[in-house]
């Protein structure tokens, strides 16, 4: 294959793709919002500020104009954060292969969109804006990744998911590589509801992790332990099933799978969760001192110096769990310590007692 293709977004998940695609002999455009990450990738061969340490192809190419990388390519993968994405897909609507159909679209962002009929989940939010021969035809792809291994090529798992088997295929084909197994769904609800809720159950793991180390430095009781992360990520797990059913999600084995149970545990678990990472540093660094609130915090989150997904996902989360009457104690308790309203170590001892 040597396919054109396009990324509408060079952070660290983006530009890992974009890679991978490009050893295979592909030629690659990666749009940046930044001058200085795009002059770096096509001078240096380096995303030095996203992904420090990872040499680049000669195929992969960084433009600073979105319709430019959008144009004339027979795939675009959307990469842009939740809170950017449909503003990048509004740039590139009238780009002509976009207009007409031509270009095979694929989307590897976490989360939700806010609309003014409340948060939904990003491919039915994109059907809307995006040209008829879209609707259903679009590829949400996920799975228990970071791009700090991916783009080192540490063999990684993924779902491309679509209503059009076809479209899944093609994206599987784009992918995959003996390092990175691709696999496909029709389950395009409950891939996208594991990948966006899982951030949120990351943050909570976070919290605790840093609250075990916390009391074993200090010498003091530790009522946290290895036994009780198992406990909050299998909690997790359920509450992301939940959500995934009350959204419509078609099959079960999607949270027993990969997506599920296999995203949610990489998440939690490895150095490289920016959401894992945030949650801890609500215990070691008070980080959430600085925010009035979840809303403060949300629109001033690039002060954290990272994207952790599952701060706005928490609220959205959150929401939807409020629509829906689902009782989703994990959830819950994170959307109050984020919106400021009780301390982790009081959430994590009211959860766990609610379980006895």
């Amino acid at each position: 294959m040597n396919a054109r293709v396009g990324v509408l977004g060079a952070g660290a998940w983006g530009t890992a793709v974009a890679k991978v695609i490009a050893d295979k002999g592909n030629t690659v455009d990666i749009w940046s919002h930044e001058t200085e990450t795009a002059a770096d990738i096509n001078t240096n061969r380096m995303n030095s500020r996203f992904l420090p340490g990872v040499k680049l192809p000669e195929t992969l190419h960084a433009l600073t104009d979105p319709q430019e990388v959008a144009s004339g390519k027979e795939f675009l993968i959307l990469a842009a954060p939740s809170l950017f994405l449909l503003n990048s897909v509004k740039s590139i609507l009238q780009v002509p292969s976009i207009r007409e159909g031509e270009t095979a679209i694929g989307v590897i962002t976490k989360g939700f969109i806010p609309t003014a009929k409340g948060p939904r989940l990003i491919l039915e939010t994109l059907e809307d804006y995006l040209p008829g021969f879209y609707r259903q035809n679009l590829v949400y792809i996920a799975g228990p990744s970071h791009a700090e291994e991916v783009s080192r090529g540490r063999i990684t798992g993924l779902i491309a998911a679509s209503e059009s088997a076809k479209q899944s295929i093609r994206f599987r084909d784009l992918l995959k590589s003996s390092r990175l197994l691709v696999f496909s769904s029709f389950d395009v609800i409950g891939v996208q509801a594991c990948a966006a809720a899982k951030n949120v159950v990351a943050i909570a793991f976070g919290m605790l992790d840093a609250l075990k180390t916390s009391a074993a430095e200090k010498g003091m009781e530790e009522i946290f332990g290895d036994g009780t992360e198992s406990l909050l990520l299998a909690a997790g797990l359920n509450e992301i099933q939940i959500l995934g059913k009350a959204l419509g999600a078609t099959h079960p084995e999607t949270f027993t799978s990969i997506s599920g149970v296999g995203d949610l545990d990489v998440t939690c678990r490895s150095v490289f969760g920016r959401n894992r990472r945030f949650g801890r540093e609500i215990i070691e660094k008070d980080i959430l001192s600085s925010f009035r609130d979840l809303d403060d915090l949300i629109a001033r989150i690039g002060e954290v110096g990272y994207l952790p997904e599952g701060v706005v996902a928490g609220k959205y989360v959150m929401e939807l769990a409020e629509k829906h009457k689902l009782r989703m104690p994990i959830s819950t308790g994170l959307y109050r310590i984020l919106n400021r309203e009780i301390s982790p170590a009081d959430f994590l001892r009211a959860f766990i007692k609610d379980l006895e």
